[in-house]
């Protein structure tokens, strides 16, 4: 099914509005959905990390229990992401939350021991690129031309929000109805979130060839070609490492603020970050022509890594918020670069192709959390934020000329 709207009509004359995108509905359907499955995405992580440490008393398997699905997500995105060429896209998406309501049902029936229920999750987290992927891959079928930069700059933005939002309300849950009913709740959002996408997308077939031959040797060919891929390969490496090396400052933030004595905390740190990344892709999404857009994406780059330089000063709790903030929000700089990779790469593997983003900003991104705290063993917090800062710079401006766009 295609839909024309004055989002499409428009894309091209100039910057879109967020009346042009919300007005074609199965935007609003992938962005409400999106929304449903982050909160909930939140909450079981939030009620799993509390419900381990209350039945093991251990301080490591409750943080694992919190990030235990970010390292089989990397792997399912090396191995697993032809299938989402490979399968319908909405079939991919509705079959995840399925799996999901029953990962978390399981969990939430109090059966398995803490080992298993941490196994459990990292099975399931396998599959969740292959979600992710397909809901970026029909973004472009659903908007175009700067109605997609728009639109995937509300999806960042909704990421952000509705994690703060997922964190406050898996905190409410918990004091209500402990972690147990949180995990019910969760089941719920699963189950919303898949009747949004079954009755609000439409039915469209998969982008190539289904079924048949190996799909991790398949992946690993496709992710080889794509990497091949001069043009394609350079946006890649622009997309995941100026950004994500800052993951390294924000590793120390809890050691930073303690530094600074018992009144810092570092949530405000972390929340001015957020904050300032959300504001810098709205005023950037909206208000900026497309054209000058791209042209900023380079300078928008730098303001990434900038201010981390003043850490190396040890500024206070609220002049480092500022900080934070500020470099945050040259995360915008990747919308300059959204248009330019959808055609860069083959429609056939769009689904991989948006997958292979998420994989390589997540192993980045871990990358640098460790980097990050290994160096703040032999050297202070402040000096890693603003090595982290430095990182950034020199990719930066290693990658200068694929990050200015072409004339």
């Amino acid at each position: 099914m295609t839909t024309t709207t004055r989002a499409d009509a428009d894309a091209d004359s100039g910057p879109a509005t967020y009346r042009d995108v919300f007005g074609v509905a199965e935007f609003r359907v992938l962005f409400g959905s999106y929304g449903v499955f982050l909160i909930g995405e939140t909450v079981k992580m939030l009620a799993l990390s509390v419900l381990v440490y209350e039945r093991t008393g251990s301080g490591l398997l409750a943080a694992l229990a919190y990030v235990t699905g970010f390292l089989p997500h990397a792997l399912g995105g090396v191995f697993l992401l032809a299938l989402a060429d490979r399968w319908p896209p909405r079939a991919i998406i509705v079959g995840y939350d399925l799996l999901r309501f029953a990962m978390v049902v399981v969990l939430a029936l109090g059966v398995l021991s803490p080992a298993a229920m941490l196994g459990l999750v990292a099975v399931v987290s396998l599959f969740a690129p292959l979600s992710g992927a397909a809901r970026s891959a029909l973004l472009p079928d659903v908007l175009h031309g700067d109605a997609y930069v728009l639109g995937r700059s509300l999806l960042t933005v909704a990421s952000g929000g509705t994690q703060v939002a997922g964190f406050a309300l898996g905190g409410l849950l918990l004091g209500l109805v402990g972690p147990y009913g949180a995990l019910w709740l969760t089941a719920a959002t699963c189950v919303l979130s898949a009747l949004f996408v079954r009755v609000g997308l439409a039915r469209r077939p998969s982008r190539s060839r289904p079924g048949g031959g190996n799909a991790v040797r398949e992946t690993l060919r496709v992710n080889r070609a794509l990497l091949a891929d001069r043009r394609v390969r350079g946006l890649l490496l622009a997309q995941w490492i100026p950004g994500s090396v800052l993951v390294g400052a924000e590793g120390v933030a809890v050691p930073y603020a303690a530094g600074l004595g018992a009144e810092a905390s570092a949530g405000v740190l972390l929340m001015a970050a957020a904050f300032g990344m959300l504001v810098g892709d709205l005023l950037v999404g909206r208000f900026v022509a497309p054209a000058r857009r791209e042209a900023w994406t380079p300078w928008l780059a730098l303001l990434l890594g900038v201010p981390m330089l003043a850490f190396v000063a040890r500024p206070g709790l609220w002049p480092a918020a500022v900080l934070f903030a500020v470099a945050t929000a040259g995360f915008a700089y990747q919308l300059g670069l959204a248009r330019r990779f959808l055609d860069a790469v083959p429609e056939a593997r769009r689904g991989q192709a948006f997958g292979l983003v998420s994989t390589g900003l997540m192993a980045v991104q871990g990358l640098a959390a460790a980097a990050g705290g290994a160096l703040s063993e032999v050297v202070a917090p402040g000096t890693v934020m603003a090595l982290a800062g430095v990182a950034s710079l020199v990719a930066t401006s290693a990658l200068w000329r694929i990050l200015r766009p072409p004339r």
